[in-house]
């Protein structure tokens, strides 16, 4: 098998670093990217792996880019601390490099909510492109939803990586400010208009794609409760461009890279 890398960046994720980090153990390495955490996630990972990497983080895209080059393998394979391989995942990808016909491959996500699987709705039908040769990937560096630009052709794997994004409502509601930060400066710097008409039609037209046409309803009340705190930050996405658009950039733009002063997965 070609060697693997395993990039996980990661901080304050003393919760979900340990089962990120088993899950991974097939890899030839695994380099974890700390952000100077402060809890006992360091700790934990030294469980695991013996290349531990600390970097400042500015953001998703730039820490990733900043990781890459680091890895030993010329594949790397990106996971956050709060996804797990699977085992049938982990062979698949075994198998693949023993005879890669790609330059990187998209991988199927699971998202999980309040501990169930979001089976429809905004939460299904989400791809990730994570395993690649790393001098032919590089990630966008965006503020928020960042993801891996390819320099060749890309195949796909069948086996999933499971995310466990929100597994209580204080993780979520911890996660929004910078999605509704990033979100909004980058709809600023796309020129997207703002006002009461679409913060309304954003957030209505949000809960009603992921509710009734992608048929969240069938996820249960963790569907109807998703539907609604997406539909939620989409509105307050639009309130803050409507904000950055109402005053001077100086007195608008909080710390951080367009706003986001706080590492959370994407």
């Amino acid at each position: 098998m070609v060697p693997l890398s395993v990039i996980v960046p990661c901080f304050n994720e003393e919760k979900m670093i340990g089962d990120c980090l088993a899950s991974v153990r097939f890899a030839s390495e695994i380099l974890v990217v700390d952000s100077f955490s402060t809890d006992r996630t360091v700790e934990i990972a030294r469980r695991h792996t013996e290349r531990i990497l600390q970097h400042e983080f500015w953001s998703h895209g730039a820490q990733n880019n900043w990781a890459i080059p680091q890895a030993r393998h010329d594949w790397v394979l990106v996971v956050d601390a709060d996804e797990r391989v699977t085992p049938e995942l982990a062979q698949e990808i075994q198998n693949l490099l023993r005879n890669p016909r790609h330059d990187g491959y998209w991988l199927r996500r699971r998202n999980f909510f309040l501990g169930k699987e979001m089976r429809h709705g905004a939460g299904a039908r989400d791809y990730v492109l994570r395993l690649f040769r790393r001098d032919k990937g590089r990630y966008q560096e965006k503020p928020v939803h960042s993801r891996v630009e390819l320099s060749g052709l890309a195949g796909r794997c069948r086996a999933a990586l499971l995310h466990y994004s929100y597994p209580s409502l204080d993780d979520y509601m911890r996660k929004g400010p910078r999605f509704v930060r990033g979100g909004a400066w980058m709809a600023l710097e796309r020129g997207a208009g703002s006002g009461p008409g679409w913060m309304l039609a954003h957030a209505l037209g949000q809960f009603f794609k992921g509710y009734m046409l992608r048929a969240g309803f069938l996820d249960g009340a963790e569907g109807l409760v998703f539907a609604a705190l997406e539909s939620h930050r989409g509105f307050l996405k639009y309130a803050r461009l409507w904000e950055l658009q109402r005053k001077p950039l100086s007195s608008a733009e909080p710390k951080g890279p367009r706003g986001d002063s706080e590492q959370v997965s994407d």
